[in-house]
């Protein structure tokens, strides 16, 4: 188990969040949508008495109510800022092929940016195939070079100065012209942010023998290449080499090059905003203050609330100086800076019949400071904690209430359930009765999202005794598994994120004992604090759970690995019998076979059983917070919904992979056979899991290699994936650790990968992002795409209107907010709707309507 993949809760704001964390880490938020009733969550807050003085708890603030006076100070917190700068500066590569006085070429590596820079670094020989890594000869090695595991070392970069003076980070390699060594492979690491700097999510390569000469990734003649991002148009850092002469194949041909590369390095910076509320009873108004010593422009994007609604809502005029209203559901207003230079702050008034203040702070159109503590928006109380709700029998309001919403959400599944049932019963018909089918699914997708609404619509309790208000014991939200729908997925991995051997055959996809998850990646301890630390940066986290294949510790007595050990010591009739290879005396598999590790018989209670309490012991022990299920194709979606149901995940995806349909090579333009079978396993699961939908990625990936965007468009206008069926169960995704990295099976064309984005980020559905294209000059464009995503409030529910779908042309609107074209094609929307370009590149735009 890894964790492989994460899953992007949904925070209730009106705007992006901050920018924030390690590159990639900064766009990985969602929000959720404000349309007409705007929720805020509040922070959370704890109710007590003390002395017969009311204690609001938030945070680390406790202070005192007063019960009268001309000042009472009703809340004053001090919050805690993170947000992330980008720092460019240059990377190079040098190799002197001319031997020194010592018989020794050299190649020298650097980079100019502040920070504590190390070579993480291995070779391959010639005549090696593939790209795992050795560590290099002992004599090669510069001073203070470590071992890290058995295939790599890393060499700290000395400091050095330049003649202008700037400090440099270098390292010198020195070896002898004939060496075995074929190639050189290096990441760059700051270990100060513990940011890795690769080649497209790879390895930076120097070929050092001439057979290699034409094999780099970029299929540069020079032989090297060396990426973090694309060069700047205009760059003067064009390499300079010298092509050898052709010494015949078994000479080591060594040319002299240099390059320079740029790099970008984001950095962390702290700050803090405090808020103090202070009412003032003969006024009837409370001042509220906010100062941080953030410098430049800095925006409180706000809004308020009454009662126990926590609606957003817009304070009726005046309103603070220098304050812009913002699509009509919040305001915006801008800081003055503070006379010392220090930072900003502001003071203003509000009416005391409002409960509550929810604000994030914008500092520019990328970047928003949300709540470190919780990753929500920040809430500010103003009123004292006893006005909040009702002054009479607040107990038996609150108990009206819960009844209430339990009888609607108690109606609304009955509902649902009704309609499976009807849908299930019709499955022989299926053909005969799409129409039918697609009616019943979308009354679903209504009742379930109406049900959802009610049931995380938030309250504050007001109690006795001391206890926090989300207690998950006293309140146990309803867990269906497809999270929000404002959720974005990142796949936090692909085939070399990890330099020691084939780690995946010991962890991760050959899985032998589930209850250990110490290995080379490192201890369970380490695994439970990455967690932590994306959950403080309000992240979920979903493990990548194998559960169709096991590989075994023991032999039987005909010498077949059937037997297995560890804490699940399941003999051989937890195998399926119709596995040729393992002997297994199970049941028939529910589905297809993976031959490469004995097969488990999930109809089994005893397997079922234990691997519900291992999915349990992973959630409570390490933390994760749903699954993306490997290999869903081998078992029954049935049994899956048993281990949703036992696991309660926030979310789940399964892998469901198989062949789209083609016709003498060609693929066909319909393609609803292949997303029939998608949707049968996840109406197999009850829904409880969603599914990668491999349909669109397929036909997209054609749309766009072959200039056939007509493909985009089914025979009903709708997307032609599962997305155009059932949007809120479908993971649309354009390059997974298979489909591309290393092992491309399927890798999407080059250059178009920013169409794909610009497709799935705009569309329905869950859409995911490729660890290769985050870490990678695309990071900016995916960022900015994801950003107007979340700004506009598109959603895995969102109605979608295919506009053109033309041999070099797509045009989409998508919740009459949002109007896409990708394609060479030329577009511009028009009509009574005024559209301004949110975001644009080689062969996408985006506009968003204007207010």
């Amino acid at each position: 188990m890894s964790a492989a993949s994460w899953s992007i809760p949904a925070i209730p704001r009106a705007v992006p969040p901050a920018r924030g964390g390690p590159p990639g880490e900064a766009f990985l938020v969602a929000a959720r949508p404000r349309s007409g009733r705007c929720r805020a969550a509040p922070r959370r807050l704890r109710l007590g008495r003390a002395g017969g003085v009311v204690v609001a708890r938030a945070g680390a603030a406790e202070v005192p109510v007063a019960d009268s006076g001309e000042a009472a100070v009703v809340f004053s917190e001090k919050f805690p800022l993170r947000r992330c700068q980008t720092v460019e500066g240059k990377a190079w590569v040098r190799v002197d092929a001319e031997p020194d006085g010592d018989g020794k070429c050299r190649i020298v590596i650097g980079c100019d940016l502040e920070g504590k820079w190390v070579l993480h670094w291995g070779v391959s020989y010639d005549g090696e195939t593939g790209r795992e890594w050795d560590q290099p000869p002992v004599e090669i090695r510069p001073p203070g070079s470590v071992p890290i595991k058995d295939s790599a070392i890393e060499t700290p970069l000395e400091i050095s100065h330049s003649s202008e003076g700037r400090v440099l980070h270098e390292v010198e390699i020195k070896f002898d012209k004939d060496t075995p060594i074929a190639v050189i492979n290096f990441v760059l690491k700051e270990e100060g942010t513990g940011a890795w700097f690769q080649h497209k999510g790879g390895d930076f390569r120097i070929p050092l023998s001439g057979s290699l000469e034409n094999k780099d990734p970029s299929g540069a003649k020079h032989g090297i290449c060396v990426y973090p991002g694309d060069k700047p148009e205009g760059s003067n850092a064009q390499p300079k080499e010298t092509v050898p002469e052709d010494k015949g194949p078994n000479r080591k041909c060594i040319s002299q090059f240099y390059g320079e590369y740029p790099i970008l390095k984001s950095e962390y910076v702290e700050n803090s905003v405090s808020v103090t509320v202070t009412e003032n009873s003969e006024t009837d108004k409370s001042r509220v203050k906010f100062d941080t010593d953030i410098t430049g422009d800095v925006i409180i994007h706000w809004g308020v609330c009454k009662g126990n609604t926590m609606t957003w809502e817009i304070p009726p005029e005046p309103h603070p100086p220098k304050t812009k209203i913002f699509r009509q559901k919040a305001l915006q207003t801008l800081l003055e800076q503070k006379t010392d230079g220090t930072g900003n702050a502001i003071s203003f008034l509000l009416n005391a019949d409002y409960s509550g203040l929810v604000f994030v702070l914008k500092l520019n159109e990328d970047t928003w400071l949300r709540n470190l503590e919780n990753g929500f928006d920040f809430y500010i109380p103003l009123t004292r904690v006893d006005q909040i709700g009702s002054s009479q029998e607040p107990h038996k309001a609150d108990e009206h209430k819960l009844d209430d919403k339990s009888s609607q959400t108690d109606g609304l599944i009955s509902d649902i359930r009704n309609l499976v049932v009807g849908l299930s019963s019709r499955r022989g018909q299926r053909a005969k009765n799409k129409v039918l089918q697609e009616d019943i699914l979308q009354e679903i997708e209504r009742l379930a999202a109406e049900a959802y609404s009610i049931f995380r619509s938030p309250t504050i309790e007001i109690v006795e005794d001391s206890v926090y208000i989300d207690d998950p014991e006293s309140v146990k939200p309803a867990c269906s598994g497809t999270g929000s729908g404002f959720e974005i997925l990142c796949q936090g991995f692909n085939w070399e994120s990890h330099k020691s051997g084939k780690w995946y055959v010991e962890l991760g996809y050959m899985p032998r004992d589930l209850y250990n998850l110490n290995c080379r990646y490192g201890t369970m301890e380490e695994l439970k604090q990455l967690v932590n630390i994306f959950h403080q940066n309000g992240m979920k986290v979903l493990g990548d759970a194998v559960l169709n294949h096991r590989c075994a510790q023991f032999q039987n007595q005909n010498g077949v690995w059937n037997i297995f050990g560890g804490r699940i010591n399941w003999d051989d009739r937890a195998v399926v019998a119709d596995d040729p290879h393992f002997q297994g005396r199970g049941n028939k598999s529910s589905g297809d076979n993976f031959h490469a590790a004995p097969n488990i018989d999930h109809s089994q209670d005893f397997v079922r059983n234990d691997l519900k309490e291992w999915l349990c012991w992973m959630r409570k022990e390490v933390g994760y917070d749903g699954w993306r299920l490997d290999f869903v194709r081998g078992f029954w979606g049935g049994y899956v919904k048993d281990y949703m149901e036992a696991s309660e995940p926030y979310f789940a995806v399964g892998e469901y992979w198989d062949s789209l349909s083609y016709t003498y090579g060609e693929m066909d333009y319909n393609q609803d056979a292949h997303r029939q079978r998608i949707v049968d396993w996840i109406n197999a699961t009850n829904g409880t899991a969603g599914a990668f939908d491999v349909t669109t990625k397929g036909i997209l990936h054609m749309a766009l290699e072959r200039s056939e965007y007509w493909r985009l468009s089914d025979e009903k206008g709708k997307p032609p994936g599962v997305l155009g069926w059932w949007p809120s169960r479908a993971v649309t995704f354009i390059e997974n650790h298979d489909t591309g990295s290393t092992q491309g099976h399927w890798r999407f064309p080059y250059g178009m990968e920013m169409q794909g984005y610009a497709y799935i980020l705009t569309h329905p559905g869950t859409p995911a992002v490729f660890y290769d294209h985050i870490f990678s000059h695309l990071q900016q464009d995916i960022a900015r795409l994801i950003s107007v995503r979340r700004r506009l409030k598109i959603h895995c529910r969102s109605k979608i209107k295919i506009l053109k779908a033309e041999q070099n042309l797509y045009v989409a609107e998508i919740d009459e907010t949002v109007t896409m074209k990708i394609g060479s094609g030329h577009f511009e929307p028009s009509g009574p709707i005024n559209w301004t370009v949110a975001v644009e590149g080689h062969d996408y735009k985006i506009w968003e309507a204007s207010s």
